[in-house]
């Protein structure tokens, strides 16, 4: 089995091979800690992008009710603006022009998608 573990200098945070420097049961002790730091950035980042979008909220329900729609801080400036986005229902276009799940197949890749999900204990 071929592990790829990732361990970080504290002198430059470059990601290096775990395994150049450290034995298995160092490694072991290495993710764990990892693991735990992960989770806590996640929990941060998700509590701040909370936070963020409520600020977010506010300066667009203001906007849109006539407000300024360029606000200047001390350090940033934040600017609204609405725009229209427009999607296509594939599915439904797909049933109307009668394509077949086989038609379909043949236009269709598939790759490889790898994710680390993270829970508390």
């Amino acid at each position: 089995m071929c592990r790829v573990i990732w361990a970080y200098t504290t002198i430059t945070d470059q990601a290096i091979p775990a395994r150049q420097h450290q034995k298995d049961s160092e490694m072991t002790t290495t993710i764990t800690h990892d693991v735990d730091t992960l989770g806590t950035l996640l929990a941060q980042i998700t509590a701040l992008t909370k936070k963020a979008d409520l600020i977010k909220d506010g300066i667009k329900d203001s906007a849109s009710l006539g407000g300024d729609k360029v606000i200047e801080g001390s350090l940033f400036r934040a600017a609204y603006s609405e725009s229209n986005r427009s999607s296509v229902d594939t599915k439904k276009m797909y049933a109307d022009l009668g394509i077949t799940p086989e038609q379909i197949a043949r236009y269709t890749t598939t790759s490889a998608v790898y994710s680390v999900k993270v829970t508390s204990l």
